[in-house]
C-alpha cells in the first residue's frame, strides 16, 4: 500500500485474537505498530515475531479507561515509533448476562473500556492526526449492536461505538482524518470460546451452529478483520469514512 511507509499505527487490545491480527497485518502493509494491552507482557511475543520478520512494533501496557494512562501511553508511543496516523480501537471484555441478573458493575466495566477507552485514545491520538492532515480511525463495533440476548451492556456498548464513530467522520473530516467502524460477527477468538464455555458447549459444536447460519458456510477468523482493517486504513480509503462495515458472513440490517 502507498505512503505508508513511516507511519505509525496504535492497536488496542493488541496481545491476541483480532488485534493481534490487526497489527501483524498492518506491519506488513509497512506500518510501525504500538500494541497496546493491559497486559504489556502478553503483547510480548506479537512484537518479538514482528522485530524477527523485520518490523518494528512496540509493546505498551495501558488501562485505556485511565486518562492519564493514554495519555502517557500515547507519549510514549510518540518518542518510540513517531506521531500517530492510524487509531484502531480494538479493546474490548465481556460480562455477559440476562438483565435481571447484570451487576452494575458488570455494566459499568464494559462501558468504560469499550466507550470510555475509545474516546480517550481516539481524543489523544487526534491532535497528531489533525496536525499531519492525515488519519485513520477505525473503532471495533459487533453484530451484538444489534441486539443479543444476555448481552444488554455489551450491545448498547456496541451501538454506542457506532454513532461516536459517525461522529468524528464528520468532526475529523476537514482534517483529512477518517472514521469508520467494524462490526465483526462470528469471529473464533478467545472471547468466543469463553461463551461457549459459559453456555457449557464445546467450542466446535459452538462454531459448527453458528456456521449453519451464515451464508458463507463458515465462521470468520481475526485474519478476516485484518483484512478490513487494511482496507480502511489505505490511502485509497480516504473517501470512506463514517461508515459501519458488517464483516460477518453476510448481510446484517
Amino acid at each position: 500500500m502507498s505512503n505508508t511507509n513511516g507511519r505509525t499505527a496504535i492497536v488496542t487490545g493488541a496481545a491476541r485474537g483480532i488485534g493481534a491480527a490487526v497489527a501483524r497485518r498492518l506491519v506488513e502493509d509497512g506500518f510501525s505498530v504500538a500494541l497496546l494491552d493491559l497486559d504489556e507482557a502478553a503483547c510480548q511475543p506479537v512484537v518479538d515475531a514482528i522485530g524477527s520478520a523485520g518490523g518494528r512494533a512496540l509493546a505498551v501496557g495501558v488501562d485505556i479507561s485511565d486518562e492519564a494512562g493514554v495519555e502517557a501511553a500515547v507519549t510514549q508511543v510518540v518518542t518510540e515509533l513517531g506521531d500517530p496516523a492510524v487509531l484502531v480501537n480494538n479493546a474490548g471484555i465481556t460480562r455477559d448476562n440476562l438483565l435481571f441478573k447484570m451487576s452494575a458493575d458488570d455494566w459499568e466495566s464494559v462501558m468504560k473500556v469499550h466507550l470510555r477507552g475509545a474516546f480517550l485514545m481516539s481524543r489523544a491520538v487526534q491532535r497528531y492526526m489533525t496536525e499531519q492532515r492525515w488519519g485513520r480511525i477505525v473503532n471495533l463495533s459487533s453484530t451484538s449492536a444489534l441486539g443479543n440476548r444476555g448481552q444488554a451492556n455489551y450491545a448498547a456498548a456496541k451501538a454506542g461505538i457506532q454513532g461516536f464513530t459517525k461522529t468524528l467522520a464528520i468532526e475529523l473530516g476537514k482534517f483529512g482524518v477518517t472514521a469508520n467502524a467494524i462490526a465483526p460477527g462470528f469471529i473464533e477468538t478467545e472471547m468466543t470460546a469463553a461463551t461457549a464455555a459459559r453456555i457449557g458447549v464445546s467450542f466446535e459444536e459452538f462454531k459448527a451452529h453458528a456456521a449453519a447460519q451464515i451464508p458463507v458456510g463458515r465462521t470468520g477468523n481475526p485474519e478476516d478483520i485484518a483484512h478490513t482493517v487494511s482496507f480502511l486504513v489505505s490511502e485509497g480509503a480516504g473517501f470512506v469514512s463514517g461508515q459501519v462495515i458488517y464483516v460477518a458472513g453476510g448481510p446484517r440490517a
